[in-house]
């Protein structure tokens, strides 16, 4: 590559994070405002709309054109497309035209990433499962980042202990579910399987020690996440018992939701939870099915809040 082509590559890399002015281009390239203006012009004939203004605030910005041309991607930017274009294939979409585009988009990506990203990559996608989609999520996001991802994922390969935090953890799965990221791993500590949530570990470390294979808790993991979610992964939680047979129930709300137990067969217990008690009292009103809430309190004072506002709505009519 000659050294003119490097320079307008870097060019084209500066202004696609924000615009420039000449000075301020010409000194991060090492170059005159000649050969800058002689760049901007490849680029231009290249298809690639470099917009220019005069004056003291004048500058570069890379404007929108009528083609598509390519796009340059830094290493964590390449990790990150391919990634998220991958789980957006093994959710599907469910459109039939932007899921065959989500997997060309895909195999070009892949085509041209030097070796050491399309290890990190593959080691991401392999060891991640996506959970179900669920409607109306109040839920705020739980972001992580991507190289605490990776760090996972190369241990979840390469069957090696993980230090999480002050834990021993042997690594199996990470579960992409409601824009939040749990890993499936046995306890060293506990002697127990648990999901963790890994937006809430600090340290995520490479132990040397190897581990065998263990029988995982459900041959499902994704399965086991929702319910480890459902029973003790949220900040609060209820006792409802829905007078409904459970099989009703359970055909009725999401896995995520709550664990369904049968009472008799007129009625069951739903164990639920969410980050926060109005959450839940929504939850329960989207149900559409009678129940009475067994605990806490202040679920009870949630729905009594939520029963007066219905009972205002319709007063007048």
């Amino acid at each position: 590559m000659t050294s003119t082509t490097t320079r307008v590559l870097r060019l084209l890399s500066l202004l696609q994070d924000r615009g420039y002015t000449g000075p301020e281009l010409a000194q991060r390239l090492g170059v005159t405002d000649r050969t800058l203006r002689q760049d901007i012009a490849r680029l231009r004939e290249l298809g690639y709309p470099v917009h220019g203004t005069r004056g003291p605030i004048g500058g570069y910005r890379l404007g929108q054109g009528a083609t598509m041309p390519p796009l340059l991607l830094d290493d964590d930017e390449a990790i990150a497309v391919a990634v998220a274009v991958g789980l957006a294939e093994d959710g599907s979409t469910g459109i039939a035209d932007i899921d065959h585009s989500v997997k060309r988009a895909l195999a070009k990506l892949e085509r041209i990433l030097p070796k050491r990203l399309q290890r990190t990559v593959h080691a991401l996608r392999e060891a991640t499962a996506v959970g179900p989609a669920t409607i109306g999520s109040r839920e705020p996001d739980a972001p992580v980042p991507a190289e605490t991802l990776a760090t996972i994922a190369a241990a979840i390969r390469a069957a090696r202990v993980l230090e999480l935090d002050q834990r021993q953890v042997e690594p199996y799965r990470l579960v992409s579910w409601q824009r939040r990221w749990y890993l499936v791993g046995y306890d060293l500590d506990e002697h127990s399987w648990r999901a963790f949530p890994v937006a809430r570990v600090h340290r995520v470390a490479p132990d040397s020690r190897r581990f065998a294979a263990r029988t995982p808790p459900d041959s499902d993991l994704v399965a086991f996440v929702l319910r480890e979610v459902a029973s003790a992964g949220w900040k609060v939680h209820a006792r409802v018992t829905v007078l409904a047979p459970a099989e009703t129930v359970i055909a009725r709300i999401n896995p995520a939701v709550g664990v369904v137990e049968p009472v008799d067969e007129h009625s069951c217990l739903l164990l639920t939870g969410a980050d926060a008690m109005e959450t839940i009292a929504i939850y329960l009103s989207m149900l559409m099915m009678d129940f009475r809430i067994d605990g806490p309190p202040e679920l009870v004072d949630h729905i009594r809040a939520l029963g007066r506002r219905y009972r205002n709505a319709v007063a007048h009519l």
